[in-house]
């Protein structure tokens, strides 16, 4: 892709994690806009209401902190693969511990966790751990197993992974399904530059990569079977799952957009 990612592979190579500064920059740029939204939807609120009692000036509030605060920046990071209107503008996106795109849960976990390390202290939690972290983590990172990378400028990235031909059956029945994110992105790391490795340290670091990895793959691959080959087959086997997966969710999400915009029953459409 132009900007160096493989979504469909799920894995980055060489991806340098952004700077504090480039997402303290970026997380501004957010705040801005979401101050202008919340102040966009008080105006119209407000305005329509006639009388407004504290307790329904207290519980739009309240609703009001948790959209901006949770729910819009939940929605944003979900539909965009991890690029706020900041982040894009700084060239930045969030990404899973692997490279993989993040979903709603990674989402989720970041903004919730951000209510108490962006929102409550100022920032001032966040500044912290990412200051602290190799890779500039914050909390909300922490917990949900991301990090934000730099998109422009890097390195290329690696040629996409082929199955072995004779591990595909072996493989498309194989459960690996409990593999962590951070031993995928090894493994694959690892694919990338044996090459380059002296063959003897290629060996080896292929035979303690594939007995991890062997731990997750149930059942174990056939006999005499080659560590690089079996890391091959199962890294091109979790990427064409989490490929048909994604699919599926856009199938899904098509179906019920369709099922939304649907007239109810007997009611004819002009339209048609």
């Amino acid at each position: 892709m132009r900007d160096g990612i493989l979504i469909g592979e799920g894995v980055v190579l060489d991806a340098r994690p952004a700077s504090f500064l480039t997402r303290g920059l970026a997380f501004t740029l957010d705040l801005l806009v979401l101050l202008a939204f919340a102040l966009a939807t008080v105006v119209v609120l407000f305005g329509s209401l006639e009388s407004l009692t504290l307790d329904m000036a207290t519980a739009v509030v309240i609703a009001l902190s948790v959209l901006v605060m949770v729910v819009v920046p939940t929605t944003v990071e979900t539909l965009s693969r991890g690029r706020s209107l900041g982040k894009l503008a700084l060239g930045i996106r969030v990404v899973r511990d692997d490279g993989g795109p993040v979903r709603f849960r990674h989402a989720f976990l970041r903004a919730l966790v951000g209510v108490g390390e962006l929102w409550l202290t100022f920032g001032t939690v966040a500044l912290v751990a990412s200051l602290t972290n190799d890779r500039g983590k914050r909390l909300g990172d922490m917990a949900a197993g991301t990090y934000a990378i730099r998109v422009r400028g890097g390195k290329a990235t690696l040629a996409p992974l082929a199955m072995p031909p004779f591990l595909q059956a072996w493989a498309s029945h194989a459960d690996m399904r409990r593999l962590p994110d951070g031993l995928a992105l090894a493994a694959r790391q690892f694919l990338g530059r044996a090459g380059r490795l002296h063959p003897a340290s290629r060996a080896r670091l292929g035979q303690d990569l594939a007995a991890q990895v062997e731990k997750y793959v149930a059942p174990g691959p056939p006999p005499g079977t080659h560590p690089e080959t079996f890391l091959l087959a199962v890294l091109a086997e979790r990427r064409d799952r989490d490929w048909v997966t994604a699919r599926r969710q856009q199938a899904l999400a098509a179906e019920q957009a369709e099922l939304l915009h649907r007239l109810p029953y007997s009611v004819p459409d002009p339209s048609r």
